[in-house]
């Protein structure tokens, strides 16, 4: 008996959204999508019962792209979605699944499997961070009231995290089947969008840093000081962080339009004709939210070991306010903003030769995992060439020049995906290590950025696309949406 008929019982029972049946208005999706975002907004507002103080975040820099909020309902943010899917890009790249994705009975227990190692991933993260890590500490006084102890407060804080973990799950699949985009990439917006605000809103009334409009009234009313050309550019004028947040946003908007597009032509309706676009970031820019998730569960797991080991050996992370500042786990610390490498203007721990290894590890893990992820992700989502060469000939359509062949469709475009992956995938890892290194607004960081502006483009793309088939019903039966 293999796995697959073992596990089918448990598989096939998950809880899950209701696929619609037929086309989805354009309107009711945005509804949909505009509902679940409001949510996600109360959801990361609500402050988790019985919290006490004293703590720190898990995730620390990595908070902007897990798109969560520390010590509300949201802690563990997408994280758990994100780590699922990477156990799942390593099964699957490694073929140890033996799921076809083109089978219905393998879809539907493809789709379970990823929501129980959702679930595994909440217990695996939630459970070290209330019980193990000190990262939120019980409220005595919480305890003291409910007559339940510390350790029952502890339970109650994890059930709240773990059902802000499932709502999220849900949340994200209600966006992919009755709204527009990813349930992920919407949150990621959500997240940094709001600390950009702040970034150029905000005030210390709000509970925020000043940011960019007001320090620029206050230093024109000469109630902020500012310390020469220094203090102009860096703090509290921002003018740098203001230059870098638009050039990575016209950097990466000038990214995602560089494709190769390959004609088409209708195979029986004459002057019908069309471009196969394929992308320079081919397979988006969901790889480098699997490595950054990879790298954030790493730290998490030494941050972890060295609250229950009180000290863990040299070579391996040695620990200075929640930060590793030396060992293994500091050189796989990502490197984050110009605090953390420009050692000739302020003053980084570690010598210049430290802060240049760490540098050049980050490059190679980055741009390295970015493109294998990439490869995963094109091949587990039906982007290769085989999947499209299917898709373009199920359309009616065929390449002008070639036969109306499957496999001759598959051969051109292996001339193209494999390539135009990894040389994507890579990109998006170099823009990602480069962007982090700046200084931004709201003091994001530069991979959350970086996502923002893509998955913002991403979905102009497909809210254009979903407003052009509202428009001619026609193209939904030709690209099979209806």
């Amino acid at each position: 008996m293999s796995w697959k008929e073992t596990a089918e019982p448990l598989l096939t029972r998950m809880p899950t959204v209701t696929q619609p049946e037929g086309h989805v208005p354009f309107k009711r999706k945005l509804g949909w999508t505009a509902g679940i975002l409001v949510m996600y907004f109360f959801l990361a507002n609500v402050t988790l019962f019985g919290l006490g103080t004293g703590g720190s975040d898990a995730f620390g820099q990595f908070r902007s792209i897990l798109a969560g909020t520390s010590g509300s309902i949201l802690q563990l943010g997408i994280g758990p979605i994100v780590t699922a899917s990477i156990v799942l890009q390593l099964l699957g790249g490694a073929n140890l699944l033996g799921l076809d994705t083109d089978d219905p009975r393998d879809q539907v227990l493809y789709q379970g499997l990823q929501k129980l190692l959702v679930v595994v991933m909440i217990f695996l993260t939630g459970l070290p961070m209330v019980f193990a890590g000190g990262f939120l500490p019980p409220s005595q006084q919480a305890a003291a009231s409910l007559g339940i102890g510390t350790t029952g407060v502890q339970a109650l804080l994890f059930a709240q995290i773990a059902v802000g973990g499932i709502l999220i799950l849900f949340m994200d699949e209600v966006i992919s089947k009755w709204g527009v985009g990813s349930g992920v990439g919407l949150f990621i917006i959500a997240n940094i969008s709001q600390r950009i605000l702040g970034g150029l809103f905000g005030t210390e009334s709000l509970g925020l840093t000043n940011g960019f409009f007001p320090n620029w009234v206050g230093i024109a009313t000469g109630s902020v000081a500012v310390n020469g050309l220094g203090g102009i550019l860096l703090e509290p004028g921002k003018l740098i962080a203001l230059f870098t947040t638009v050039l990575i946003f016209v950097t990466v908007v000038y990214a995602e339009s560089v494709r190769v597009e390959i004609p088409l032509s209708h195979a029986r309706v004459k002057g019908a004709r069309g471009r196969f676009p394929v992308k320079l970031i081919y397979a988006s820019v969901l790889p480098i939210i699997l490595v950054r998730a990879l790298t954030a569960n790493i730290q998490f797991f030494g941050q972890i070991l060295s609250s229950q080991l009180g000290s863990l050996p040299a070579w391996f992370a040695v620990y200075s306010n929640g930060q590793a500042v030396d060992g293994l786990l500091y050189y796989l610390r990502p490197i984050r903003g110009p605090q953390q490498w420009m050692w000739f203007v302020y003053a980084p721990p570690g010598d210049p030769i430290d802060i240049i290894a760490r540098v050049a590890v980050d490059l190679t893990i980055t741009i390295g995992g970015s493109a294998i992820f990439a490869v995963f992700w094109v091949e587990t989502t039906d982007m290769g060439p085989e999947s499209t060469a299917k898709q373009i000939q199920n359309s009616g359509m065929q390449i002008p020049g070639f036969r109306q062949n499957p496999q001759v469709i598959e051969k051109v475009m292996e001339r193209y995906i494999p390539q135009v992956t990894v040389i994507g995938g890579a990109l998006v890892g170099l823009l990602a290590v480069l962007a982090n290194m700046l200084p931004t607004l709201g003091n994001v960081s530069g991979t959350g950025l970086l996502l923002t502006v893509s998955i913002t483009y991403k979905l102009y793309e497909e809210i254009a696309e979903e407003q052009m088939m509202e428009m001619h019903p026609m193209m939904r039966q030709m690209f099979g949406s209806d």
